[in-house]
């Protein structure tokens, strides 16, 4: 599932592709919202909350989705012919782009007065503009005996984390997984190196925490599940909690602490 930096960059390039623009065309694939219709309205904003992406238009409506496991959003140059057309859950156009969206986990149409209703739920974003360090430990820390991993990923703790950074923030700060939040020592410090490594790879294609971008060289632990670790070489660990939920860790560099 994309991160909280992949949705950023994404709102980024949908803002810069209709902000300011009319749509000629808006096409809704979902049964609920398929008579819908913004054709006329101007889009004002495209932005990240957490993953969740909102899309605003000048007459006070959100377009809301969801990128979950296999979603994306593609800018093609209006006029061009589109492809898989069969995955394609949501389309808006104005004279210049096409924002196309495929296999989207959510999409809805909404008043942007009740967005409330859909991101509410979310902590702190770790790559918002009102971002709160404090508030985000405050809600990390608040059930002591919760697995750190577990909480780490609970978007109502701070918006943004995933499996990637889940992984390489408890790594680099040498925590285990699976042990409980009230045994980590200075969890802001924890919040906080997330947030950085997110902002860092915000504007760029991939995620590096380890300062190398060379193939293969680019995360600690995450997708490297047998190899040796790059600090004590001990193999790394990987476990799977369901289908979405998947950890790395160094049990030598990470021990539980219970």
């Amino acid at each position: 599932m994309p991160e909280g930096d992949v949705v950023w960059y994404t709102a980024r390039r949908l803002h810069q592709a209709l902000a300011g623009r009319v749509l000629i065309r808006s096409d809704f694939r979902v049964p609920r919202y398929a008579t819908a219709d913004l054709t006329g309205q101007t889009v004002t904003q495209a932005l990240a909350r957490g993953k969740h992406l909102l899309i605003r238009t000048g007459n006070g409506v959100t377009v809301h989705t969801h990128l979950k496991m296999e979603g994306s959003w593609r800018i093609i140059p209006a006029g061009r012919e589109l492809t898989e057309t069969h995955k394609i859950r949501v389309l808006l156009a104005n004279a210049q782009w096409q924002a196309v969206g495929y296999q989207l986990g959510i999409t809805e149409v909404l008043p942007t007065t009740a967005e409330d209703q859909v991101t509410g739920h979310l902590g702190p974003d770790l790559l918002g503009p009102d971002w709160d360090a404090a508030e985000a430990v405050r809600r990390l820390t608040k059930d002591p005996g919760r697995p750190v991993g577990e909480a780490l990923l609970d978007q109502a703790n701070l918006a943004g984390i995933g499996n990637v950074y889940k992984s390489e923030v408890l790594f680099l700060r040498g925590v285990s997984p699976w042990s409980g939040v009230g045994t980590v020592t200075e969890p802001q410090r924890m919040v906080e190196l997330a947030r950085r490594l997110l902002d860092a790879n915000k504007t760029r294609i991939g995620q590096v925490t380890t300062g190398d971008t060379r193939p293969g060289r680019q995360t600690w632990v995450y997708g490297r599940g047998g190899a040796p670790c790059r600090r004590c070489g001990t193999p790394i660990r990987k476990r799977a909690d369901g289908a979405d939920r998947i950890t790395y860790w160094c049990p030598a560099c990470q021990p539980e602490t219970r």
